[in-house]
Protein backbone atom coordinates (compact mmCIF):
# COMPACT_ATOMS: atom_id res chain seq x y z
CA UNK A 1 0.00 0.00 0.00
CA UNK A 2 1.30 3.43 -0.91
CA UNK A 3 1.66 6.48 1.34
CA UNK A 4 -1.25 8.93 1.01
CA UNK A 5 -1.61 12.65 1.72
CA UNK A 6 -4.59 14.99 2.03
CA UNK A 7 -4.94 16.98 -1.23
CA UNK A 8 -6.02 20.03 0.77
CA UNK A 9 -3.41 20.33 3.54
CA UNK A 10 -0.82 17.64 2.85
CA UNK A 11 -1.45 15.73 6.09
CA UNK A 12 -0.63 12.03 5.86
CA UNK A 13 -3.67 9.80 5.47
CA UNK A 14 -4.36 6.17 6.25
CA UNK A 15 -5.98 4.08 3.54
CA UNK A 16 -9.16 3.92 5.65
CA UNK A 17 -9.62 7.70 6.18
CA UNK A 18 -12.82 9.44 5.03
CA UNK A 19 -11.96 12.71 6.81
CA UNK A 20 -8.59 14.42 7.11
CA UNK A 21 -7.79 14.57 10.82
CA UNK A 22 -5.78 17.77 10.32
CA UNK A 23 -8.03 20.07 8.22
CA UNK A 24 -11.32 18.13 8.63
CA UNK A 25 -11.86 17.97 4.87
CA UNK A 26 -14.16 15.15 3.75
CA UNK A 27 -12.14 12.91 1.45
CA UNK A 28 -12.65 9.78 -0.61
CA UNK A 29 -10.40 7.23 -2.30
CA UNK A 30 -10.48 7.23 -6.10
CA UNK A 31 -9.67 3.76 -7.40
CA UNK A 32 -8.94 5.06 -10.90
CA UNK A 33 -6.03 7.23 -9.75
CA UNK A 34 -5.36 5.36 -6.49
CA UNK A 35 -5.31 8.70 -4.71
CA UNK A 36 -7.58 10.65 -2.34
CA UNK A 37 -9.79 13.52 -3.46
CA UNK A 38 -11.52 16.23 -1.43
CA UNK A 39 -15.31 16.41 -1.55
CA UNK A 40 -16.77 19.86 -2.01
CA UNK A 41 -20.29 21.23 -1.47
CA UNK A 42 -22.93 18.57 -1.93
CA UNK A 43 -20.42 15.80 -1.30
CA UNK A 44 -19.09 15.88 -4.86
CA UNK A 45 -15.47 16.11 -6.01
CA UNK A 46 -14.10 18.43 -8.67
CA UNK A 47 -12.72 15.44 -10.53
CA UNK A 48 -13.79 14.87 -14.14
CA UNK A 49 -16.13 13.05 -14.15
CA UNK A 50 -17.34 14.22 -10.72
CA UNK A 51 -17.46 11.60 -7.99
CA UNK A 52 -19.27 11.04 -4.72
CA UNK A 53 -18.97 8.61 -1.82
CA UNK A 54 -19.92 4.95 -2.14
CA UNK A 55 -23.41 4.20 -0.80
CA UNK A 56 -21.80 1.93 1.82
CA UNK A 57 -20.06 4.81 3.63
CA UNK A 58 -22.29 4.47 6.68
CA UNK A 59 -23.03 0.76 6.78
CA UNK A 60 -19.52 -0.48 5.91
CA UNK A 61 -17.29 2.52 6.53
CA UNK A 62 -16.44 2.52 2.82
CA UNK A 63 -14.42 5.59 1.83
CA UNK A 64 -14.25 4.90 -1.91
CA UNK A 65 -15.63 7.17 -4.61
CA UNK A 66 -18.08 6.34 -7.40
CA UNK A 67 -19.05 8.43 -10.46
CA UNK A 68 -22.02 10.71 -9.89
CA UNK A 69 -25.02 9.23 -11.70
CA UNK A 70 -23.37 5.81 -11.96
CA UNK A 71 -23.51 2.65 -9.87
CA UNK A 72 -24.08 3.45 -6.16
CA UNK A 73 -21.53 0.92 -4.91
CA UNK A 74 -17.78 1.00 -5.52
CA UNK A 75 -15.86 -1.82 -7.19
CA UNK A 76 -15.09 -3.52 -3.88
CA UNK A 77 -18.54 -3.24 -2.29
CA UNK A 78 -20.26 -4.38 -5.49
CA UNK A 79 -18.45 -7.71 -5.23
CA UNK A 80 -20.36 -8.53 -2.02
CA UNK A 81 -23.46 -10.59 -2.78
CA UNK A 82 -24.72 -11.21 0.75
CA UNK A 83 -24.31 -9.14 3.89
CA UNK A 84 -26.06 -8.74 7.28
CA UNK A 85 -29.37 -6.90 7.28
CA UNK A 86 -29.46 -3.29 8.48
CA UNK A 87 -29.62 -3.29 12.27
CA UNK A 88 -27.95 -6.69 12.56
CA UNK A 89 -25.43 -6.87 15.47
CA UNK A 90 -22.92 -8.31 12.97
CA UNK A 91 -22.69 -5.03 11.00
CA UNK A 92 -19.52 -3.80 12.79
CA UNK A 93 -17.82 -7.08 11.85
CA UNK A 94 -19.14 -6.65 8.31
CA UNK A 95 -17.47 -3.22 8.15
CA UNK A 96 -14.16 -4.76 9.30
CA UNK A 97 -14.39 -7.43 6.64
CA UNK A 98 -15.14 -4.88 3.93
CA UNK A 99 -12.12 -2.82 5.02
CA UNK A 100 -9.90 -5.88 4.58
CA UNK A 101 -11.52 -6.66 1.21
CA UNK A 102 -10.79 -3.15 -0.08
CA UNK A 103 -7.09 -3.74 0.57
CA UNK A 104 -7.33 -7.00 -1.35
CA UNK A 105 -9.09 -5.40 -4.32
CA UNK A 106 -6.54 -2.60 -4.61
CA UNK A 107 -3.67 -5.09 -4.66
CA UNK A 108 -5.36 -7.28 -7.29
CA UNK A 109 -5.90 -4.24 -9.49
CA UNK A 110 -2.36 -2.96 -8.97
CA UNK A 111 -1.12 -6.39 -10.10
CA UNK A 112 -3.46 -6.21 -13.15
CA UNK A 113 -5.18 -9.43 -12.16
CA UNK A 114 -8.54 -9.90 -13.91
CA UNK A 115 -11.57 -9.59 -11.63
CA UNK A 116 -14.57 -11.09 -13.40
CA UNK A 117 -17.62 -10.67 -11.21
CA UNK A 118 -21.00 -12.37 -11.45
CA UNK A 119 -22.11 -9.87 -14.13
CA UNK A 120 -19.18 -10.91 -16.32
CA UNK A 121 -19.41 -14.64 -15.53
CA UNK A 122 -22.68 -15.78 -13.87
CA UNK A 123 -21.33 -19.29 -13.28
CA UNK A 124 -17.86 -18.67 -11.83
CA UNK A 125 -17.48 -14.92 -11.43
CA UNK A 126 -15.99 -13.62 -8.18
CA UNK A 127 -18.44 -12.68 -5.43
CA UNK A 128 -18.48 -12.62 -1.62
CA UNK A 129 -20.99 -13.85 0.94
CA UNK A 130 -20.18 -12.20 4.27
CA UNK A 131 -22.21 -14.05 6.91
CA UNK A 132 -22.23 -14.33 10.68
CA UNK A 133 -22.12 -17.66 12.51
CA UNK A 134 -24.07 -16.00 15.33
CA UNK A 135 -27.20 -16.85 13.34
CA UNK A 136 -26.27 -20.03 11.48
CA UNK A 137 -23.27 -22.29 10.84
CA UNK A 138 -20.85 -20.58 8.43
CA UNK A 139 -17.77 -22.16 6.90
CA UNK A 140 -15.19 -19.82 5.44
CA UNK A 141 -14.27 -21.10 2.00
CA UNK A 142 -14.51 -20.88 -1.78
CA UNK A 143 -16.86 -22.57 -4.23
CA UNK A 144 -16.91 -21.77 -7.97
CA UNK A 145 -16.04 -18.10 -7.48
CA UNK A 146 -18.15 -17.60 -4.34
CA UNK A 147 -16.03 -16.69 -1.32
CA UNK A 148 -17.81 -17.13 2.02
CA UNK A 149 -16.41 -15.51 5.15
CA UNK A 150 -17.61 -16.01 8.71
CA UNK A 151 -17.82 -12.49 10.12
CA UNK A 152 -17.01 -13.91 13.56
CA UNK A 153 -13.41 -13.94 12.24
CA UNK A 154 -13.44 -10.20 12.92
CA UNK A 155 -13.65 -10.89 16.65
CA UNK A 156 -10.12 -11.08 18.07
CA UNK A 157 -10.98 -13.64 20.75
CA UNK A 158 -12.88 -15.94 18.37
CA UNK A 159 -10.15 -15.74 15.73
CA UNK A 160 -7.36 -16.41 18.24
CA UNK A 161 -9.22 -19.43 19.65
CA UNK A 162 -9.52 -20.87 16.16
CA UNK A 163 -5.89 -20.08 15.37
CA UNK A 164 -4.70 -21.95 18.45
CA UNK A 165 -7.10 -24.88 18.01
CA UNK A 166 -6.03 -25.31 14.36
CA UNK A 167 -2.32 -24.85 15.20
CA UNK A 168 -1.93 -21.91 12.81
CA UNK A 169 0.90 -19.37 13.24
CA UNK A 170 -1.10 -16.64 11.48
CA UNK A 171 -4.81 -15.91 11.01
CA UNK A 172 -6.34 -12.59 9.87
CA UNK A 173 -9.32 -11.36 7.87
CA UNK A 174 -7.03 -10.16 5.09
CA UNK A 175 -5.21 -13.48 5.13
CA UNK A 176 -8.51 -15.32 4.68
CA UNK A 177 -9.46 -13.13 1.73
CA UNK A 178 -6.10 -13.64 0.06
CA UNK A 179 -6.21 -17.41 0.55
CA UNK A 180 -9.78 -17.86 -0.71
CA UNK A 181 -9.15 -15.54 -3.65
CA UNK A 182 -6.22 -17.80 -4.47
CA UNK A 183 -8.72 -20.60 -5.15
CA UNK A 184 -10.58 -18.32 -7.55
CA UNK A 185 -7.37 -17.40 -9.37
CA UNK A 186 -6.44 -21.06 -9.79
CA UNK A 187 -9.10 -21.48 -12.44
CA UNK A 188 -8.38 -18.01 -13.85
CA UNK A 189 -4.61 -18.54 -14.15
CA UNK A 190 -3.76 -22.23 -13.97
CA UNK A 191 -6.71 -24.53 -14.59
CA UNK A 192 -6.14 -24.99 -18.33
CA UNK A 193 -3.42 -24.71 -20.98
CA UNK A 194 0.33 -24.97 -20.43
CA UNK A 195 -0.04 -23.51 -16.93
CA UNK A 196 -1.97 -26.63 -15.86
CA UNK A 197 1.01 -28.88 -16.60
CA UNK A 198 3.36 -26.55 -14.70
CA UNK A 199 0.93 -26.50 -11.80
CA UNK A 200 0.73 -30.29 -11.60
CA UNK A 201 4.52 -30.62 -11.71
CA UNK A 202 4.91 -28.42 -8.64
CA UNK A 203 1.66 -28.79 -6.69
CA UNK A 204 0.19 -32.13 -7.80
CA UNK A 205 -3.21 -33.11 -9.20
CA UNK A 206 -5.88 -30.53 -8.26
CA UNK A 207 -8.63 -33.05 -9.03
CA UNK A 208 -7.70 -35.41 -6.19
CA UNK A 209 -10.63 -36.26 -3.90
CA UNK A 210 -10.90 -33.18 -1.68
CA UNK A 211 -13.06 -34.70 1.05
CA UNK A 212 -10.70 -37.64 1.42
CA UNK A 213 -7.76 -35.23 1.68
CA UNK A 214 -9.64 -33.15 4.26
CA UNK A 215 -10.47 -36.19 6.38
CA UNK A 216 -6.89 -37.43 6.20
CA UNK A 217 -5.47 -34.03 7.18
CA UNK A 218 -7.64 -33.63 10.26
CA UNK A 219 -7.21 -37.23 11.38
CA UNK A 220 -3.48 -37.62 10.71
CA UNK A 221 -2.12 -34.07 10.53
CA UNK A 222 0.67 -32.84 8.29
CA UNK A 223 3.29 -35.39 7.19
CA UNK A 224 6.64 -35.50 8.94
CA UNK A 225 9.11 -33.00 7.46
CA UNK A 226 6.42 -30.98 5.68
CA UNK A 227 8.33 -27.76 6.38
CA UNK A 228 10.75 -28.54 3.53
CA UNK A 229 8.04 -28.51 0.86
CA UNK A 230 5.12 -26.39 2.05
CA UNK A 231 4.62 -22.85 3.30
CA UNK A 232 2.20 -24.04 6.02
CA UNK A 233 0.89 -27.28 7.47
CA UNK A 234 -2.52 -26.54 5.96
CA UNK A 235 -0.93 -26.43 2.50
CA UNK A 236 -0.08 -30.13 2.86
CA UNK A 237 -3.75 -31.11 2.79
CA UNK A 238 -4.43 -30.91 -0.96
CA UNK A 239 -2.79 -29.36 -4.07
CA UNK A 240 -5.60 -26.79 -4.22
CA UNK A 241 -4.84 -25.66 -0.67
CA UNK A 242 -1.12 -25.62 -1.36
CA UNK A 243 -1.75 -23.26 -4.30
CA UNK A 244 -4.12 -21.04 -2.28
CA UNK A 245 -1.65 -20.77 0.60
CA UNK A 246 1.23 -20.01 -1.76
CA UNK A 247 -0.85 -17.43 -3.63
CA UNK A 248 -1.83 -15.75 -0.35
CA UNK A 249 1.79 -15.54 0.77
CA UNK A 250 2.74 -14.06 -2.59
CA UNK A 251 0.18 -11.30 -1.99
CA UNK A 252 1.41 -10.84 1.59
CA UNK A 253 4.96 -10.36 0.35
CA UNK A 254 4.11 -8.08 -2.57
CA UNK A 255 1.92 -5.77 -0.51
CA UNK A 256 4.34 -5.57 2.40
CA UNK A 257 7.26 -4.73 0.12
CA UNK A 258 5.04 -2.15 -1.59
CA UNK A 259 4.22 -0.53 1.75
CA UNK A 260 7.84 -0.67 2.91
CA UNK A 261 8.92 1.06 -0.31
CA UNK A 262 6.30 3.78 0.19
CA UNK A 263 7.79 4.59 3.58
CA UNK A 264 11.44 4.35 2.54
CA UNK A 265 12.09 0.91 4.03
CA UNK A 266 12.65 -0.76 0.64
CA UNK A 267 13.80 0.52 -2.78
CA UNK A 268 11.16 2.59 -4.54
CA UNK A 269 11.28 0.35 -7.61
CA UNK A 270 10.08 -2.65 -5.59
CA UNK A 271 6.41 -1.70 -5.71
CA UNK A 272 3.27 -3.18 -7.20
CA UNK A 273 3.05 -0.21 -9.55
CA UNK A 274 6.52 -1.05 -10.86
CA UNK A 275 6.22 -4.84 -11.11
CA UNK A 276 9.30 -6.99 -10.80
CA UNK A 277 8.91 -9.15 -13.91
CA UNK A 278 10.42 -12.53 -14.81
CA UNK A 279 12.76 -14.80 -12.89
CA UNK A 280 15.19 -11.99 -12.18
CA UNK A 281 12.33 -9.91 -10.79
CA UNK A 282 11.17 -12.74 -8.55
CA UNK A 283 14.72 -13.29 -7.28
CA UNK A 284 14.99 -9.60 -6.51
CA UNK A 285 11.65 -9.63 -4.69
CA UNK A 286 12.77 -12.47 -2.41
CA UNK A 287 16.15 -10.79 -1.95
CA UNK A 288 14.25 -7.75 -0.63
CA UNK A 289 11.74 -9.76 1.37
CA UNK A 290 13.98 -11.97 3.51
CA UNK A 291 15.86 -9.20 5.36
CA UNK A 292 12.69 -7.09 5.55
CA UNK A 293 10.70 -9.95 7.13
CA UNK A 294 13.54 -10.63 9.57
CA UNK A 295 13.72 -6.99 10.65
CA UNK A 296 9.92 -6.75 11.04
CA UNK A 297 9.95 -9.88 13.19
CA UNK A 298 12.66 -8.39 15.39
CA UNK A 299 10.71 -5.13 15.70
CA UNK A 300 7.64 -7.06 16.77
CA UNK A 301 9.68 -8.90 19.38
CA UNK A 302 10.96 -5.56 20.66
CA UNK A 303 7.33 -4.60 21.32
CA UNK A 304 6.58 -7.92 23.00
CA UNK A 305 4.58 -9.28 20.06
CA UNK A 306 4.89 -12.51 18.14
CA UNK A 307 6.73 -12.53 14.83
CA UNK A 308 4.92 -10.60 12.11
CA UNK A 309 5.82 -13.23 9.51
CA UNK A 310 6.31 -16.57 11.32
CA UNK A 311 7.08 -18.59 8.21
CA UNK A 312 10.10 -20.11 6.46
CA UNK A 313 10.42 -20.16 2.66
CA UNK A 314 12.50 -23.22 1.64
CA UNK A 315 13.59 -23.68 -2.00
CA UNK A 316 10.61 -25.89 -2.94
CA UNK A 317 8.15 -23.27 -1.68
CA UNK A 318 10.01 -20.54 -3.54
CA UNK A 319 9.73 -22.64 -6.69
CA UNK A 320 5.98 -22.80 -6.27
CA UNK A 321 5.78 -19.08 -5.57
CA UNK A 322 7.87 -18.39 -8.67
CA UNK A 323 5.13 -20.05 -10.74
CA UNK A 324 2.52 -17.83 -9.08
CA UNK A 325 4.68 -14.82 -9.95
CA UNK A 326 5.00 -15.98 -13.56
CA UNK A 327 1.27 -16.57 -14.02
CA UNK A 328 0.30 -13.29 -12.34
CA UNK A 329 2.65 -11.40 -14.67
CA UNK A 330 1.36 -13.32 -17.71
CA UNK A 331 -2.27 -12.43 -16.97
CA UNK A 332 -1.53 -8.71 -17.30
CA UNK A 333 -5.20 -8.07 -18.03
CA UNK A 334 -6.96 -4.69 -18.03
CA UNK A 335 -9.12 -4.58 -14.92
CA UNK A 336 -12.58 -2.98 -14.77
CA UNK A 337 -12.59 -0.28 -12.10
CA UNK A 338 -16.25 0.63 -11.75
CA UNK A 339 -18.83 -2.09 -11.25
CA UNK A 340 -21.76 -2.56 -13.58
CA UNK A 341 -24.87 -3.19 -11.45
Amino acid sequence: MRDFACPHCGQRLAFENSVCLSCNSPIGFDLTTREFAVLGPGGVTVLDPPRQMCANLTVAGCNWLVPVGGAPLCRSCSLTRTRPMDGDPALPAFAEAEAAKRRLVVELIELSLPINDRNDDPERGLTFDLLSSEHEPVITGHDEGVITLDLAEGDDVHREQLRVSMDEPYRTLLGHFRHETGHYFFFVLAETGPARSEFETLFGDPDLDYQAALDRHYSQGAPLGWEQNYVSSYATMHPAEDWAETFAHYLHIRDTIDTAAAFGLAPAGATATNPLAGDAGFDRMIELWLPLAWSLNMINRSMGHKDLYPFVLPPVVLGKMRLVHKLVAASNAPVAINAVV
